[in-house]
């Protein structure tokens, strides 16, 4: 009897269907406007400043860093398609040298490139390999006894 009930979607009576989010009272809805004025949230910090057209906000929100540190009103979103727009070539005309390697990156890509080992960049002396990178330890050829035992020991 009560799977037919609940099959064929009946409500007891008194009780409204799809379950609306209930308002808050009186002091409930008080005490959460002061909040939003003395200590609004993050995400009302970033609407505030979007809605009024600011392109940077500072927060007020964070524990160590209290509105020192600058926030962008644009959204992952915006700045995905913004970068969709425009070339890496193209920013790099408009100025932006964020996609762009600095003297050193490029010394680098060029030596690895050409097999080269170290490179030097202002007169400093840099290793092409990557961080974790370990170097190829080439093993001389051994024969004999002498040599299966130095390989055993080594791991070779």
């Amino acid at each position: 009897m009560a799977n037919n009930l609940y099959n064929n979607q009946v409500t007891p009576k008194g009780y409204k269907r799809g379950g609306g989010v209930k308002k808050p009272g009186k002091v409930r809805s008080l005490i959460g406007k002061i909040r939003k004025k003395i200590a609004p949230t993050f995400g009302e910090q970033f609407g505030k400043a979007k809605k009024s057209g600011k392109k940077t906000f500072t927060s007020t929100r964070d524990d160590k860093t209290k509105g020192k540190l600058e926030y962008s009103t644009k959204t992952a979103a915006e700045v995905k398609a913004a970068n969709k727009r425009m070339s890496n070539r193209e920013r790099a005309r408009v100025g932006d040298t964020s996609k762009q390697l600095s003297d050193k990156g490029a010394a680098f890509k060029l030596a690895r490139k050409s097999g080269k080992k170290e490179f030097t960049h202002k007169g400093k002396k840099y290793s092409t390999l990557l961080k974790g990178e370990k170097p190829n330890k080439i093993m001389p050829e051994l024969s004999g006894k002498t040599s299966k035992k130095i390989k055993k020991f080594v791991g070779a």
